[in-house]
């Protein structure tokens, strides 16, 4: 009698967000590099701000291999995010710029998910430069993480959203606050996305954050790395 093959587990499904608001332009190049990724198990879910360029007709057209869309009115950028959350049934959760692609090792990188208290993160092209290796913990709370580097277990989002009161940087807020809840941040050495540097954050502010970011870093980081940004704040005031 021939001995039971060992089978193996099937993968988690990843679920990958796009947020879209009049992105023709780049739209069907960012769902070209979803569609060519060999990683078999992931939903596409995006959220469209009613576009008025041609997006919705793009989303239209690619209909088949999109889990979930819907275009309606929003309040920016994270209020589409967290409805996004809403229609997701992945494992894992990444979200992918509307203006940016992803990269082959991209499913080399999901491949290598395992843990759900880990949230894992990777490197992006930016700007022709391999961007940011590994993070420490004062480098998170001073810098961040770029968000199209990191895939989240999806229990991450069970009873959390983005603070949409943060215009801008409500995904490093929310990278803090998952910190500060003992989630584990681990790097692994792979390029997965080319980040486009015209989003948002190149050129808004956000001063909310800006006004809350040192209470953040205190309550998610603690007194030493709190203490760090401070005397390197006071540093670049005595410099000026």
């Amino acid at each position: 009698m021939n001995a039971p093959q060992k089978t193996s587990p099937p993968l988690k499904r990843l679920s990958i967000i796009v947020v879209t608001y009049n992105a023709a332009a780049t739209l069907q190049a960012c769902l070209d590099s979803v569609f060519a990724q060999t990683y078999p198990n992931i939903e596409l879910v995006i959220i469209d701000g009613n576009s008025t360029d041609g997006t919705q007709e793009i989303l239209q057209e690619n209909t088949s291999r999109i889990a979930f869309w819907q275009s309606e009115s929003d309040q920016g950028i994270y209020d589409a995010m967290n409805k996004a959350l809403q229609h997701i049934i992945g494992d894992w959760v990444y979200f992918l710029g509307a203006d940016d692609e992803l990269l082959p090792e991209f499913s080399a990188f999901a491949d290598e998910l395992a843990d759900k208290n880990t949230i894992y993160y990777a490197n992006v092209i930016h700007k022709g430069v391999k961007r940011a290796g590994r993070v420490s913990p004062y480098y998170m709370a001073k810098v961040g993480i770029y968000h199209q580097s990191i895939i989240y277990p999806a229990t991450v989002f069970k009873d959390a959203r983005y603070d949409t009161r943060y215009r801008v940087f409500a995904d490093w807020a929310f990278n803090m606050q998952c910190f500060g809840k003992g989630f584990t941040f681990e790097y692994k050495d792979h390029i997965i996305a080319n980040y486009s540097h015209e989003g948002l954050s190149s050129h808004a502010v956000d001063e909310v954050f800006k006004k809350e970011r040192g209470d953040l870093i205190l309550k998610n980081f603690g007194i030493k790395i709190w203490l760090r940004y401070r005397f390197r704040l006071l540093k670049e005031k005595l410099r000026n």
